[in-house]
């Protein structure tokens, strides 16, 4: 499919075709103790278990085994704070063919080596959107490729969506859907896939309060660019794309802010009761239920646990601990 075309159902479920030999339908978990605790049924989607530990490994590969024999054999380049890149080198370790990866300056190590081990080439770059925009288009100008957006590729949108169909799959009683925001890539195809499945589906990001462009551009009703993101959620510092701002626009009923310190009390909530690692980019949704409690009682609300990949030297609420 065109990059540029958004997927509808049909498309979604092609790339859940397509991804299947090499994706893992990742499991729903549920808790009483947290569901006690947020006067509502949640079901967990379990993306930190994913193939390397983020939803975004659907996106990458749906793109990458998308691609024709000749567009795969000029290679793939792609810009990536972290798990987009980890996911796209994989996928393209496993069809063979070379990846580049523009990563910013403060991406955390863990990440980095994820990136590396799977055998794709690091170019580094300022943190600014701009900055990363500016040096992928270069790396392109100099070696070719393909280029594979993190997020604003209607390929990876259609990959991210069959999360949420397996999701209602798995669990077809629930009836709200929380995801993550950064990009909007997950969001969209959450949307895309609930609401052409369940058009009475209701449908919420998560977005850090220090990386409120989502927010507060989905009510101005025009996307906000160039801020410079404050949150320890280093995987949710992207501002919405051309592609996803409109999915938003139409599909979303609204934009949860959360604090820093409530994403970490959940991603330690997680970590004790679901026995699960999760990043705090992924704990977000669980901190924006339980943040607004009348808002879900006594709903079933799935939660997209978006990724795993911390540093566990580096946990934020151990002394010197930060993003991961």
């Amino acid at each position: 499919m065109d990059p540029q075309t958004l997927p509808d159902l049909a498309a979604i479920r092609a790339a859940a075709a397509r991804i299947a030999p090499h994706a893992r339908r990742t499991p729903v978990l549920t808790s009483r103790s947290l569901d006690a605790l947020a006067g509502c049924h949640l079901y967990f989607k379990c993306e930190n278990l994913q193939r390397a530990g983020a939803f975004k490994f659907r996106g990458a590969s749906n793109a990458v085994w998308s691609l024709d024999p000749a567009s795969a054999a000029r290679g793939v380049v792609t810009q990536s704070s972290g798990n987009h890149g980890a996911a796209l080198a994989l996928a393209c370790r496993e069809r063979g063919i070379a990846a580049t990866v523009v990563v910013p300056a403060n991406a955390p190590k863990v990440k980095l080596d994820a990136i590396a081990a799977f055998g794709a080439r690091i170019v580094p770059c300022a943190v600014a959107q701009a900055d990363r925009d500016r040096v992928t288009a270069q790396v392109l100008a100099e070696g070719g490729g393909c280029l594979v957006h993190p997020f604003d590729d209607g390929r990876v949108i259609a990959g991210q969506g069959t999360a949420t169909l397996e999701l209602l799959e798995q669990a077809p009683e629930i009836d709200t859907v929380i995801t993550p925001v950064s990009g909007g890539g997950l969001l969209s195809g959450a949307c895309l896939a609930g609401h052409g499945l369940r058009p009475d589906l209701r449908l919420f990001g998560a977005e850090p309060r220090g990386a409120s462009d989502a927010h507060d551009g989905l009510r101005a009703g025009q996307r906000i660019t160039g801020r410079v993101a404050d949150t320890l959620c280093d995987g949710l510092r992207a501002e919405l794309g051309r592609l996803t701002f409109p999915v938003l626009r139409q599909h979303l009923e609204a934009v949860l802010l959360v604090d820093d310190d409530a994403t970490v009390a959940a991603m330690r909530l997680v970590f004790e009761r679901l026995k699960l690692v999760v990043e705090p980019s992924a704990a977000i949704v669980l901190a924006a239920v339980l943040a607004e409690p009348a808002r879900f009682a006594g709903r079933h609300v799935g939660l997209v646990l978006s990724g795993g990949n911390v540093d566990l030297d580096r946990l934020p609420w151990q002394a010197g601990g930060g993003p991961g």
